[in-house]
């Protein structure tokens, strides 16, 4: 991981210097006040716009009834700090190639004028139709500018891992056209000034097709959420005192973030004897299935699915109380829930993958055990409970792994990098 410092030179600078224009794959809803963002888009927002003078914004607006399933904390976009220095762009939510076809022409002619306007230009890709980040970046190469691309994650091997989730009309319709997007997001990469990289696992995946690659992390934690020295002893104590561990996932029940293995590694801990409490904060499709599975294990009186918890500060307490963040992730992304519960003085136990494997290489702070084996998860849990002061030592790595992100030194790198490339 590059943990090499930035510099800070002085605000008058650095600050609110040039303008930016950002693509993305963001819902906007329409809400009684107007259009509405996610909270953590609203965060992040914020941070660029203490680095940039103006700011426009381009996401995807929702109709109410193509409102996805997803729990998501909605913030008027008026009610921004920086409301009169961002500008949001709804762009139609064309994801069915025929709308896309329909959409092209019109939504490129304002993306072009819109590129015109700014000074510099970062564009998020992650499909084929209905991509307006990926439409921007070749109107953006057509006048002959210079951009950056961010990626969050490796979308084409999301997909193809979760092929088999799929109708059947769906699953036909990706398999077609899997291998044109990856030519596509590469020629794209290519083309730009600047690739983002949004982890580990995306940045190897990419790195090779861009002339400038950086590995980045999108995070929204800062000081204020960092674990305190204090909580941080009082924690290392419960867990040498050998109390029952405390277990925790936050994040969707879904296929990618492998809920079933993750009662089935808390069902292998437990016949080796472990005492625990185990929660799930977060909804999702396979919640039934989580629920019938922990029947079924005998495990209902152990663990608990909470559902969405929208209050961000709760989810943070939940991690600094925890002595385990257990995660089966099975697709190559970079979920900010890693960083967070490293921030948090929570050890990371899950399945390796490039990205928990940086964020762990300078100080530690987890276990990382072999992909869609859920039995050896489990026998790690029961090592560390067995082994307390491993795991004291973890709880003090992990604290420590954490003081690396802070969401304002972040972005200010991000806002560099923009400027000196774009």
């Amino acid at each position: 991981m590059d943990t090499a410092p930035l510099s800070r030179r002085d605000a008058s600078e650095t600050l609110q210097q040039g303008s930016v224009l950002l693509a993305t794959a963001v819902r906007l809803r329409r809400g009684p006040r107007g259009l509405q963002i996610d909270d953590q888009t609203f965060a992040g927002l914020a941070r660029y716009a203490e680095n940039f003078r103006w700011v426009k914004f381009a996401g995807i607006a929702l109709d109410s009834e193509k409102e996805e399933e997803t729990s998501v904390t909605w913030l008027d976009v008026i009610d921004h700090p920086h409301a009169d220095r961002i500008e949001f762009i709804a762009l139609p939510h064309a994801y069915r190639i025929s709308s896309f076809l329909r959409c092209y022409k019109r939504t490129r002619s304002v993306l072009g004028d819109h590129i015109r306007q700014v000074d510099h230009l970062c564009f998020t890709l992650g499909y084929l139709f209905g991509d307006w980040g990926a439409v921007a970046a070749l109107e953006a190469d057509a006048q002959g500018r210079k951009f950056a691309v961010w990626f969050d994650r490796v979308e084409h091997d999301v997909i193809a891992r979760t092929l088999p989730t799929l109708n059947f009309r769906r699953r036909i319709k990706e398999r077609a056209t899997l291998p044109i997007m990856k030519r596509y997001h590469r020629y794209l990469i290519g083309r730009s000034a600047l690739g983002l990289f949004q982890g580990r696992d995306t940045f190897n995946a990419y790195a090779e097709a861009s002339s400038n690659p950086v590995c980045m992390y999108d995070v929204h934690t800062d000081e204020g959420d960092k674990i305190s020295p204090e909580d941080l002893r009082i924690k290392t104590a419960r867990a040498m005192s050998g109390a029952p561990l405390r277990i925790l996932y936050a994040g969707r029940a879904a296929e990618m973030k492998g809920p079933e293995d993750w009662i089935a590694s808390l069902a292998e801990a437990a016949t080796r004897g472990v005492k625990f409490k185990a929660r799930w904060l977060g909804d999702g499709p396979l919640l039934p299935r989580m629920q019938a599975l922990l029947e079924k294990t005998g495990l209902t009186d152990r663990v608990k699915l909470m559902g969405h918890v929208a209050d961000r500060e709760t989810v943070l307490q939940a991690m600094r109380e925890s002595d385990l963040f257990l995660f089966c992730h099975k697709t190559p992304e970079s979920p900010r829930c890693l960083i967070e519960s490293l921030v948090s003085g929570c050890p990371i136990v899950g399945y390796a993958s490039p990205y928990p494997q940086d964020l762990l290489s300078l100080h530690g702070g987890g276990t990382l055990t072999p992909l869609d084996d859920p039995a050896e998860l489990g026998l790690k849990i029961a090592e560390l409970d067995q082994n307390r002061q491993t795991l004291a030592k973890d709880i003090q790595n992990a604290a420590l792994s954490g003081m690396c992100f802070d969401e304002a030194t972040l972005y200010l790198r991000r806002a560099e990098l923009l400027k000196a490339f774009t």
